[in-house]
């Protein structure tokens, strides 16, 4: 049955070990935490694949959020760990943190630019407060990074003339500038009509085969998620309740993951698209 061949929260967690895995860039094991008496995560354990697009599905405040910013350090668990390129993060000091940190590109829900600066000179802003390169050097770095993205002749453009998916895609070339390992995408797709979200998931796809990064996505958007994942996992109740391909996940029994796939108004006979992938995901 499907429901053996996914990792679930009851299975025992693989012991990790120092040292880079090949096949896995993040993982987490036990991770808990609390905000007062609200208790958010309890006990997550989650392996996210190296150069792979990896989503996180779940309900409105299931903790999606607060499960990301653990990878970056930029919370503390109560308890647990992370270990990223087999590296445990929580035990790093505050300089080594500070270098941790720029192996992560994110990009925001609304693109969170700078309406007064252009194009450019939002892209340009991470190279220009962490680096030491030229502006000669970092004005071709926008420049190929905007290009890529299909933003080219658009860098004396401000944030308010350009559309919603315009903006998300300045966005993601901001985070490119500094040459990410790994990126993430907290609900890419938001606030976006169906053709802009067809080129959002495009994008985020394009980027992952043409930078060789690993892709984290937060979405509950399940048209976009099938479209995009190699592997999904779903937050429920403070822990991973599954995790699988989009073949796997479609094939769950649990009630809870199939009640949240229907709702969603995405058919599990046709997950894909009509001129797209079928139920076993984007095509590899």
């Amino acid at each position: 049955m499907a429901s053996t061949t996914l990792q679930r929260v009851a299975q025992a967690a693989e012991v990790v070990t120092p040292g880079p895995h090949a096949r896995w860039h993040i993982r987490v094991r036990g991770l808990v935490k609390q905000f007062g008496t609200n208790l958010v995560l309890d006990g997550v354990d989650l392996d996210l694949e190296r150069g792979k697009v990896n989503v996180i599905i779940g309900a409105s405040g299931a903790g999606k959020s607060v499960l990301i910013k653990h990878f970056m350090s930029l919370l503390r668990p109560d308890r647990g760990s992370i270990w990223v390129d087999g590296t445990d993060i929580f035990a790093l000091s505050t300089k080594a943190l500070g270098d941790f940190r720029r192996k992560f590109g994110l990009v925001f829900q609304f693109a969170a630019l700078f309406d007064s600066l252009t194009v450019e000179e939002n892209c340009a802003f991470p190279l220009l407060e962490h680096s030491k390169k030229s502006r000669a050097e970092i004005r071709d770095i926008v420049d190929d990074r905007l290009a890529a993205l299909g933003l080219r002749g658009t860098q004396k453009k401000y944030p308010g003339e350009l559309s919603g998916g315009m903006r998300k895609r300045v966005g993601l070339a901001r985070a490119l500038v500094m040459g990410p390992e790994i990126l993430i995408f907290d609900e890419p797709t938001t606030g976006l009509d169906p053709l802009a979200t067809r080129n959002v998931d495009e994008m985020i796809l394009s980027t992952a085969e043409r930078y060789n990064v690993t892709s984290v996505v937060i979405s509950h958007d399940m048209a976009s998620v099938f479209r995009i994942a190699d592997r999904i996992s779903m937050l429920h109740q403070r822990r991973i309740l599954a995790t699988g391909t989009v073949a796997e996940i479609l094939a769950h029994e649990d009630p809870y993951l199939y009640e949240f796939i229907r709702t969603s108004g995405v058919a599990a006979a046709g997950a894909g698209d009509s001129d797209g992938p079928g139920p076993t995901g984007r095509a590899r």
